[in-house]
Parts: C-alpha cells; sequence; structure tokens
C-alpha cells in the first residue's frame, strides 16, 4: 500500500504537468511599453531587459523558472526592419503551431500601440492582419491617458484583431494628482476568453491582477475532483475508496495552490491532509463507515452503499476543496505578498474554514 507520503508527491507531480505553458507573442514599436506592460500584469519581472534567449535578430523568447509562461518578444516594430520581423515570424510561428504538442504552440498575441502616438501605423495594421491570420490577436493600446476617441479609431483601423483594450500599466502621480493603473484587468479577462481551455489554469496562476480568474479556475478544478471521488467511491467494492480518494483530493489541493500561484510544497500537503483527516473527515466517519459496510450486502446493499459512499466522497471533496479555495482568498487578499504567506497560516486557516475545533 501507498504511503501518505508517496500519495502527496505523485499528486504534486500529476497537478504540477497539468499547468501547461502559456505562449504569448507580444509586438510593438520601441517604447511602446511592451516590458512595463508584462511585468505589470505577471509574477516575477518576466520581461527583464536582456534575459531572453535571442531566436532571430529580431526575435527574443522570455521564460523563468516556476513560471508557465514563455513570452515571445519582437525587436522594435519600426519601418526599417518590418519586412524582416514579418520574414522572421512566418517562419517561426509556422515551426510553433505545426508542433503535434498543441502546447509549444502560440496561444495569443498582444500587439501594443502607443496612446500618445496619436496614430496608427501601416505596419501596425499589416502587422494585425498577418497574426490574426495565425492566432488570436488583442490589440492593446498602452499608456493609456487620455482616450479621446484613439480605442475607437483603432477598433476601426484593426478589425482582424478579437478585442481593443486601453491599458496604463504603470501607477504614478503628475503633481498631486494620482494617476492609476488601468485596464489591466479588462486585458487579463479578453486574454482568458481567446485562450485554449488547457492553457486557462495557468494562464490565471501566473497573472496577478484579477484574483476571481484564480478563483473561478479552482472552483473548476473541486467540480472535477468531485465528480471523480464519486466515481470512484461507486465502485461497490468495500473500504477501497479511501485508496483512491485520497489521492484525488491531495491533487485537487495542489491544482488549486498552483493556480493561485503558491510554490506548493510536501510538508503543507500533509499538514492540510492531516487537518482534514482528524477534523472536518471525522464528522462523516459514521456515514462511511456505514456505506462500506453496506457493500458487503449482496444485491441492493451493494447498490446503497456505492450511492451513499459516492454522495459523502463527493460531499467530502467539495468541502475539502471550496474551504481551501476560501482560505487561499483570505490570505492573499489580506497580505501585501503572496510569497510572505507561510504553511502555519495556510494550514490554521485552512482548519477554521473547516470549522475545525
Amino acid at each position: 500500500m501507498e504511503s501518505l507520503d508517496d500519495i502527496i508527491k505523485e499528486a504534486m507531480k500529476k497537478a504540477k504537468n497539468q499547468i501547461k505553458n502559456v505562449n504569448i507573442l507580444i509586438a510593438g514599436k520601441t517604447g511602446v511599453g511592451k516590458s512595463t506592460l508584462v511585468n505589470a500584469v505577471f509574477d516575477g519581472n518576466l520581461a527583464t531587459t536582456g534575459s531572453g534567449k535571442p531566436i532571430t535578430q529580431t526575435i527574443r523568447e522570455y521564460r523563468k523558472e516556476n513560471s508557465p509562461i514563455v513570452l515571445t518578444d519582437t525587436k522594435g516594430l519600426e519601418i526599417q526592419d518590418y519586412k524582416n520581423i514579418i520574414t522572421d515570424l512566418e517562419n517561426y510561428i509556422s515551426t510553433k503551431n505545426n508542433d503535434s504538442n498543441p502546447d509549444n504552440h502560440i496561444h495569443i498575441a498582444w500587439v501594443c500601440i502607443d496612446e500618445g502616438s496619436r496614430r496608427i501605423e501601416d505596419a501596425e495594421i499589416d502587422l494585425t492582419k498577418f497574426l490574426s491570420n495565425k492566432i488570436p490577436v488583442i490589440t492593446v493600446i498602452t499608456k493609456a491617458l487620455n482616450d479621446d476617441g484613439f480605442r475607437q479609431k483603432a477598433k476601426e483601423l484593426l478589425p482582424y484583431a478579437r478585442n481593443v483594450v486601453s491599458v496604463n500599466s504603470l501607477a504614478f502621480n503628475i503633481g498631486e494628482i494620482k494617476i492609476p493603473q488601468i485596464g489591466l484587468k479588462t486585458l487579463v479577462e479578453l486574454s482568458m476568453e481567446v485562450l485554449p481551455e488547457a492553457q486557462r489554469n495557468a494562464f490565471a496562476a501566473a497573472q496577478k491582477i484579477d484574483i476571481e480568474q484564480k478563483i473561478s479556475r479552482s472552483h473548476k478544478i473541486v467540480a472535477g475532483a468531485a465528480t471523480l471521488a464519486a466515481g470512484t467511491a461507486a465502485v461497490p467494492i468495500p473500504f477501497s475508496d479511501a485508496l483512491t480518494i485520497v489521492p484525488i483530493q491531495v491533487g485537487m489541493l495542489s491544482s488549486i495552490s498552483y493556480t493561485f500561484g503558491l510554490n506548493t510544497d510536501k510538508a503543507l500537503l500533509s499538514t492540510l491532509v492531516s487537518a482534514t483527516i482528524t477534523g472536518a473527515g471525522a464528522s462523516f466517519a459514521g456515514r462511511t463507515i456505514v456505506a462500506n459496510i453496506a457493500k458487503f450486502i449482496p444485491g441492493l446493499g451493494s447498490v446503497a452503499g456505492s450511492v451513499i459512499s459516492a454522495s459523502t466522497a463527493g460531499l467530502l471533496t467539495t468541502l475539502f476543496g471550496e474551504a481551501y479555495i476560501r482560505t487561499l482568498k483570505f490570505l492573499i487578499n489580506n497580505s501585501n505578498d503572496k510569497d510572505s504567506i507561510s504553511m502555519t497560516d495556510i494550514a490554521s486557516e485552512f482548519k477554521k474554514q473547516l470549522r475545525i475545533i
């Protein structure tokens, strides 16, 4: 029989493998604010100047350890380089998108245009049209301080883009006037809508703008785990449930952790599992035992036992999962830095959310 330690290791590995890469192409003229935009949306200063891997003279890939985001940045979209950029992009995207593994495809493009320029160049129009034939494109109007109809103009000149969003990535002051960040949450929402389903959990995990996206994706993880647990428990084999339900629940907790952008460790999951087994799990022990005993009864007993056990397994899994989501939401909303949230903080709040005394 597998030990709890082995179960947790395997569940963590499986959950991490389910977080796919999200490949984002970002293009725009020099000085448009691409790096500022990327670092405003994602954890970890992804677009650190000079840290990317050169692919061609005009294309560079950025990725950081423990981040699912792979950023493809183009050299500034200047007139003198435009033809070279298009040629390089044509070859690069074809190579990526013809890969047999869809996780290696380019999943979305952000074409950035500086609001302050008050004009949209032919090169920007041509690039948007070119990219839209291959991948979903969102036009991002950067340094957006005074729209004055510019977004509408962009929508008219760039009809190939899936949407146009105005963004100011950096909050700052002009005298006593505070200029806030704007549009980043909208950009995250629009990007989630056009990304493939397999990439959405990873994007939700990597972005730091909208906690509701993390919560929404986590609810889906809980629903899937509850269905799987109920189906497993419905198998009419006496006392087989725990052997298969615990890994499902541990995997669920691990997947939720990754979706919230937390570095899950084995010690945390061991603590959480222990808390649920010794605490909230005890209140359901009676029904679980009855359900397993009923499986020994031939005929109707087996069916009845399976139904009860399936219901209990699904309920417990949902209870644990939703309590964990509430735990992480509470701690992140009440912390200036999610990386400062300790294992003790999580375990303590999880017990409170489960109402364990």
